[in-house]
């Protein structure tokens, strides 16, 4: 099983990226790295990691889940058209489409959270001169304060200290397919 993990190419959040990975390379899952551009991305806290995809490369069809990760870096992504596409393609074939900290806003925006609970990082959205819980719901979602939560093919989470317990959510879905 393969999953794609979409990352900003700058102020990812080093964990959400890192632990995450680490959980489901532990299940045995193969983990592809792809953002806005190829080559070295660089996080928050200095973690380089290497994109090997641009996202207009990306081919949903090839992967079991699609997962975003977080951290300042979230609206490069969030306004990238591709990232949009990817997470509606994703969600329409039925594929695990997941989010941590800042970046469910990217489901919401692509509109897949509608009528869906979904958690997120609660702070101030400058894009939006809102928080992040009010950007989920004003897109429909239904905003739940918990640190991980799953709706469906849905997987959000609320950052950092619950990226090890996102990790074994997704993998508890691929591993149930």
């Amino acid at each position: 099983m393969s999953i794609l993990f979409i990352i900003a190419p700058e102020k990812f959040r080093d964990e959400e990226l890192l632990h995450t990975q680490q959980v489901l390379e532990n299940y045995g899952k193969n983990t592809v790295v792809a953002s806005t551009k190829k080559g070295t991305c660089t996080g928050v806290l200095g973690a380089k990691i290497e994109s090997t995809l641009n996202l207009s490369e990306v081919n949903v069809d090839e992967y079991d889940a699609i997962v975003f990760v977080g951290g300042q870096g979230t609206p490069i992504i969030r306004n990238s058209d591709e990232a949009t596409r990817i997470t509606k393609e994703a969600d329409q074939k039925g594929k695990i489409v997941a989010a941590i900290c800042w970046a469910p806003t990217i489901l919401a925006k692509a509109g897949i959270l509608k009528e869906r609970k979904a958690t997120v990082w609660v702070g101030n959205d400058a894009e939006y001169g809102k928080t992040t819980d009010k950007v989920l719901e004003d897109y429909g979602a239904k905003y739940v304060a918990k640190a991980v939560v799953v709706d469906g093919n849905i997987v959000t989470a609320d950052g950092p200290g619950s990226a090890r317990q996102f990790g074994e959510e997704i993998a508890k879905l691929l591993n149930s397919k």
